[in-house]
């Protein structure tokens, strides 16, 4: 135990201060602890999960990114328009199509930030933009609703029948989170090139004297995150059943703040999946308690915003730092 405490501190408080929201909102909502609402939470949770996962690489590598969430819609298009082009596809085709051209986003920003040694903020605010004016110009907004079955089909893991006779089940997307969240452990903690995106985000410029490519880093870590963005697009449809160029705006700042809640630095070099999943969960179960009190969401974001503010002012990056995390000399 002491060494857990010793290893992962902000795992360790998190999950405290998780169970503590726990076992409040179960006494204040007694809809909170049913089997239908924890399932539908976990349902629900699926995408940011993805996202964040895919958000903490670029985190450990001492950048970030706002443009994932736009990405994912990009993605959403794209697939339907190649969908059509192959006659309708099937899952194997959707994962291969959605992390190619997720992949092919993330490396937009990747070129951004490593040729012409812009911060990486700076780069994915530019591209949040770019990517989502261009996609509500090109598709003038319009929703997509005629989609290959296959895609929308509700493929249910899991099921069963609560006391009050509703249906708890869980569903496809949850199961690739879970391969998405066990990927990404294996490549941050069991590869070589896990180590060198540790190294880098904490100090980019021993890690550049000792060989590692800031590069080779650089691209890594927004092809992940961009890979992870374009299979939360997947799994978005399969859990809406349509393609709205809009729907997923706004959660980007959701899933930044449950990452660095999570225990991942702002500035690299820290950071895991288990806290990157207790963060979404906690960020998750605290919006999901209040609504079910009737709380007002603008509380909700209040909140979020002051976990942002402080995540910022308590992490010690310098703009000297950030700049060499976005590949500047």
């Amino acid at each position: 135990m002491a060494r857990i405490l010793r290893d992962y501190p902000a795992e360790v408080k998190l999950f405290a201060v998780l169970a503590a929201i726990f076992a409040g909102l179960s006494l204040a909502a007694p809809s909170f602890l049913t089997l239908t609402n924890l399932t539908a939470l976990v349902n629900n949770s699926s995408v940011n999960v993805i996202w964040a996962v895919g958000l903490l690489v670029v985190l450990i590598a001492g950048g970030i990114d706002i443009s994932f969430a736009v990405a994912a819609s990009v993605v959403q298009y794209l697939c339907v328009y190649a969908f059509a082009a192959v006659g309708g596809g099937n899952w194997a085709i959707g994962f291969a199509f959605a992390i190619a051209f997720g992949t092919a986003l993330g490396f937009v920003n990747a070129a951004l930030i490593h040729y012409f040694r812009i911060i990486t903020i700076v780069v994915t605010i530019a591209t949040f933009n770019a990517f989502f004016g261009l996609l509500m110009f090109i598709t003038s907004g319009r929703f997509i609703y005629d989609l290959p079955s296959w895609w929308t089909r509700r493929i249910i893991l899991w099921e069963r029948q609560a006391a009050d006779g509703s249906w708890a089940e869980i569903i496809l997307p949850v199961g690739v989170m879970v391969l998405c969240m066990i990927a990404t452990w294996a490549l941050i903690r069991h590869t070589t090139t896990g180590r060198q995106l540790y190294a880098f985000g904490d100090n980019p410029e021993g890690a550049r004297r000792i060989g590692i490519s800031p590069g080779a880093m650089t691209f890594i870590a927004f092809g992940w995150c961009g890979a992870m963005a374009g299979i939360a697009g997947l799994m978005q449809v399969n859990i809406v059943r349509e393609v709205v160029p809009n729907a997923l705006i706004g959660r980007e700042l959701d899933v930044l703040a449950a990452v660095v809640l999570g225990g991942a630095r702002l500035g690299g070099g820290r950071g895991s999946v288990t806290g990157c999943v207790l963060g979404v969960l906690l960020v998750a179960i605290t919006q999901n308690g209040l609504n079910l009190l009737g709380v007002s969401p603008y509380a909700f974001k209040m909140v979020i915003g002051a976990i942002i503010l402080i995540a910022i002012s308590t992490s010690g990056v310098t703009l000297v730092r950030a700049r060499r995390a976005g590949g500047a000399p």
